[in-house]
């Protein structure tokens, strides 16, 4: 029996915890934090979660899906609030797929309850994992209330303990490992819309809604208690940035030039504002993730994205899919082929974060720049067309990467493709009103004929 430790009992710890324990291996989960579910959980860093495709199958095999659907609420596509008040829901597929907005907070304590539940998962909390020996599997262990420290040895370490990972910085210090992380210029601020009176939600339910200001943008998930959660993403410094806000009027009269249909909905404005972190936004690349088929790297420790495509943890619980599929394939009698499953498991995946990387920054333009742009709209308008016609030759990028499981870096390639045929769509003049007026139907087609093969998924042509 293998002895693993996870370090991280978080989304993609707790449900790692839960694949591995179906493997007969022994698994110690160290957490600093204490016991989330015996303490109050603060609003301020939370970003509501996006469930799709992705996320929902992991749930599946480990048994969760049915305890997560009721905290889960379906979001139909996105309402677009515009500067005049108006809105304008955009469905995210044609075919009325939904993402579900979750609760961090309560999907994880689900899942640390799971395992719980299961003999050979043992999760120590406020013991913190601060050091990895690569060599010997060794990890030092110290205890966030009294600063006492033990040293444990494990046949295999996870490190699974978010962007500033420990067990990423012990192999940061291994010879030829590739590792950075960039900042983008905005931060975020979480925000509230109480429910009403009654309890209900003061915004249509089910939908993710955006206030899309060029370069900046506020959001709001629907929670099940009635409110809203939203998140302010703006420049840390600039002409309109957080360092202009300063004080409550700064902060109420930003409000009343670029979101004033949110002012009576947000009554607790001022306070949250200034009661609520401001918080950057980081993207993680490295590689290897594996050192010595003893350490390995596993969700936000091996990428960790921003948040503007929901596919953090989707992404981080595909890793825990993806690696369950390989200890399938190469577990006989018994007896898993450790050093190949782990080679196999990087190699699958670092091509595909690196591609959900580049996608969550480019949605994040897309966000807060296109979804109020009259050409956007236009393309949109047409790929709905062309998926509803030609179903097999055309999916549109949002379809591939919620709603399939796509591979990540399959979808980046397939979305450069579309890039260059739409490219040539909007090249001509006028090309909304041929449209309308049906003159450009042939036209399209012929296009999408011609690059028909390039969408097929595995083609690399």
């Amino acid at each position: 029996m293998k002895h693993i430790a996870i370090a991280g009992s978080g989304l993609v710890g707790s449900l790692l915890a839960l694949y591995l324990a179906k493997h007969h291996t022994k698994i110690d989960v160290f957490e600093r934090r204490a016991d989330m579910r015996l303490q109050t959980v603060d609003r301020g860093r939370s970003i509501n979660l996006a469930m799709s495709y992705r996320g929902w199958r992991s749930l599946k095999e480990v048994g969760l899906e049915d305890a997560i659907r009721p905290i889960a609420i379906p979001m139909q596509g996105r309402m677009v609030h515009y500067l005049d008040g108006s809105t304008q829901l955009q469905p995210y597929s044609s075919e009325g797929e939904c993402i579900y907005s979750v609760s961090r907070g309560d999907l994880n304590q689900i899942l640390m309850s799971a395992a719980d539940k299961i003999p050979n998962i043992t999760t120590h909390f406020e013991q913190q994992c601060s050091h990895v020996n690569l060599k010997t599997g060794e990890i030092t262990i110290k205890n966030t209330q009294t600063n006492d420290t033990t040293t444990q040895q494990y046949d295999l370490v996870f490190g699974a303990d978010g962007a500033f990972s420990a067990v990423r910085a012990s192999l940061q210090r291994t010879d030829r490992f590739n590792y950075s992380q960039n900042y983008i210029e905005h931060a975020y601020k979480e925000l509230h819309i109480p429910p009403t009176e009654d309890g209900g939600w003061k915004m249509h339910k089910n939908a993710l809604h955006i206030w899309p200001r060029k370069n900046f943008m506020l959001i709001a998930l629907p929670n099940t208690d009635g409110s809203f959660t939203c998140t302010l993403f703006l420049a840390y410094k600039g002409d309109v940035s957080f360092e202009k806000l300063k004080t409550p009027t700064d902060v109420l009269q930003f409000w009343q030039q670029y979101f004033p249909d949110t002012i009576d909905l947000m009554p607790d404005l001022a306070h949250d504002f200034f009661a609520n972190p401001t918080s950057s936004l980081v993207t993680v690349r490295c590689n290897p993730w594996v050192f010595d088929n003893k350490v390995a790297l596993i969700g936000d420790a091996a990428h960790a994205i921003v948040p503007f495509y929901g596919q953090g943890m989707n992404a981080g619980f595909e890793d825990c899919h993806i690696l369950n599929t390989i200890i399938d394939e190469y577990t006989e009698a018994g007896i898993t082929e450790w050093d190949t499953v782990l080679q196999q498991y990087q190699h699958a995946r670092i091509p595909d974060a690196n591609a959900i990387a580049d996608l969550a920054l480019r949605n994040f333009v897309e966000m807060r720049d296109l979804v109020a742009d009259p050409q956007f709209l236009f393309r949109k308008k047409v790929e709905k067309y062309l998926h509803e016609k030609h179903p097999e030759q055309y999916t549109p990028l949002y379809d591939m990467i919620s709603f399939s499981y796509v591979r990540y870096s399959e979808a980046l390639r397939i979305a450069q493709k579309q890039d260059e045929m739409f490219g040539k769509i909007l090249a001509i003049s006028d090309v909304e009103e041929k449209w309308n007026e049906g003159l450009l139907y042939h036209f399209v087609e012929t296009l999408l004929h011609q690059y028909s093969e390039h969408f097929v998924v595995g083609s690399h042509q």
